[in-house]
């Protein structure tokens, strides 16, 4: 999340590997590494490898030519990407959502005093009181409470509105907002709270 990863292999024999590549599929083109699976040459799951945002799937044993072909491949169609997209302003650093059904990993995308936009790996229900955790970007500062989804997109985005933070969190909330004031917008407070435009979105009513 500190920007310095420029390879993810991530190994599909082993469980939760979904979600290690879904939520790095998220991160920005400036961000985004390169994203490769390795699989059983007999696994079948090939679909699932790619929707779970994979370039390329490399299989077992690993044979040197096509490792490099793959990255070759790879690194040409990344820097294309990142010169023809605008640079994101992110949160940078992965939310823990506690649901009924688990713990969802996320990318945070937004956070204000108020709440925190995230963009999860599955979809997030409507509900109130969802325990989370994160960490604060730039710090080992952990942060941790409860939180009412307020509005919700199909594709795992979500809008958090704090319901329960303790002071000693909301003062280091306010205190990591005010340090990096000057290179974040922060003229609008209710920002991250608010769904992006054109999201089909379900929300809590009044």
């Amino acid at each position: 999340m500190d920007g310095a990863c420029s390879t993810l292999l991530v190994d599909f024999d082993l469980p939760g590997v979904r979600h290690v590549l879904r939520v790095a599929d998220f991160f920005p083109p400036a961000q985004k590494p390169i994203l490769l699976a390795i699989a059983t040459r007999v696994w079948p799951g090939t679909g699932d490898v790619f929707q779970s945002g994979a370039s390329r799937i490399l299989y077992k044993p690993l044979a040197r030519p096509e490792v490099k072909d793959a990255f070759d491949a790879c690194r040409k169609n990344l820097r294309h990407n990142r010169r023809r997209s605008p640079r994101h302003d992110m949160m940078r650093t992965v939310v823990y959502l506690e649901l009924d059904t688990g713990t969802i990993p996320g990318v945070g995308l937004d956070i204000s005093e108020h709440g925190f936009a995230v963009q999860a790996t599955d979809p997030i229900p409507v509900r109130a009181g969802v325990p989370f955790r994160f960490v604060l970007p730039g710090t080992h500062q952990k942060l941790h409470g409860h939180a009412d989804v307020i509005w919700a997109g199909d594709h795992g985005r979500a809008g958090f509105f704090f319901s329960q933070l303790s002071p000693a969190a909301r003062k280091q909330l306010k205190q990591w907002l005010k340090k990096g004031a000057s290179h974040r917008r922060q003229d609008d407070p209710m920002r991250a709270l608010l769904p992006p435009d054109g999201a089909v979105c379900e929300t809590v009513a009044e």
